[in-house]
């Protein structure tokens, strides 16, 4: 009988690391964080981890236990050291700034797309996350990549070297402000690696729909919603840093 393939729910939210003072690179940043050391961050540190994490696994252990089943946090899996050397702030915008990347609503149904240069998008929309903003209103980039025109990046990349049969991979590159994420959605088998900051996941199973309005942001759903859910209620979630990678 074929494995059956686990269907997530789910959405992430961004956040960034406090560095020692504003666009320090030293600290491991990468020049991201542009608030000031005095000003608090768009979302706390959470440390209540409910996915298991995984420094030593195998491919056979990772097929049998995980793959089809249920999400695992991958550490020392892969070293993109020389590629998050590349993605730093003033890196990116010397090597892409004048690129036209495509940007996404942060909501489920409209998808509406807007065009403008890299840099622009960078110096004027990358911030964190208006907590009375709808999502509509609130745009990012993700996933939306030109692979030509970024190929010189990219080739720097080293994935995962867990692979599944039957599967294509799908490169998907982005970058966000505090505290902005992408609404709940259905998701398969999937890596994603943090290159600079951290991620916080919220994960339920297929036979779970959890209350959220669409055109709220992740950040209006975790200050609403999530505070006043039960345990029983409450999603798989965790926070992944720089270097880690999430099945």
């Amino acid at each position: 009988m074929a494995p059956r393939v686990r269907l997530l729910l789910l959405f992430v939210i961004w956040t960034l690391a406090d560095p020692v003072r504003l666009g320090s690179d030293s600290e491991g940043d990468g020049g991201w964080q542009q608030r000031g050391p005095r000003e608090p961050a768009a979302v706390a540190e959470e440390e209540r981890c409910t996915v298991e994490r995984r420094a030593d696994l195998s491919y056979a252990e990772f097929v049998q236990y995980y793959a089809f089943s249920r999400p695992v946090i991958l550490q020392g899996l892969t070293d993109n050291s020389r590629f998050r050397a590349l993605c730093s702030r003033e890196r990116l915008l010397a090597s892409f700034g004048n690129n036209v990347v495509r940007l996404s609503t942060a909501n489920t149904y409209s998808y509406q797309k807007v065009d403008l240069p890299f840099q622009e998008y960078v110096e004027q929309l990358l911030h964190p996350q208006d907590p009375t903003s709808l999502g509509n209103d609130t745009l990012y980039f993700f996933g939306d990549n030109n692979f030509t025109e970024w190929a010189s990046l990219f080739q720097h990349y080293s994935p995962p070297t867990f692979s599944l049969l039957g599967t294509t991979p799908a490169y998907s590159f982005g970058i966000a402000g505090a505290g902005s994420g992408v609404p709940f959605h259905w998701h398969g088998p999937g890596f994603s690696e943090v290159i600079y900051g951290r991620k916080r996941w919220f994960l339920y199973p297929h036979e779970k729909t959890p209350e959220f309005h669409p055109n709220e942001t992740t950040l209006s759903w975790l200050q609403n919603i999530y505070p006043a859910l039960t345990p029983s209620a409450r999603p798989l979630e965790c926070t992944i840093h720089t270097g880690a990678v999430f099945s």
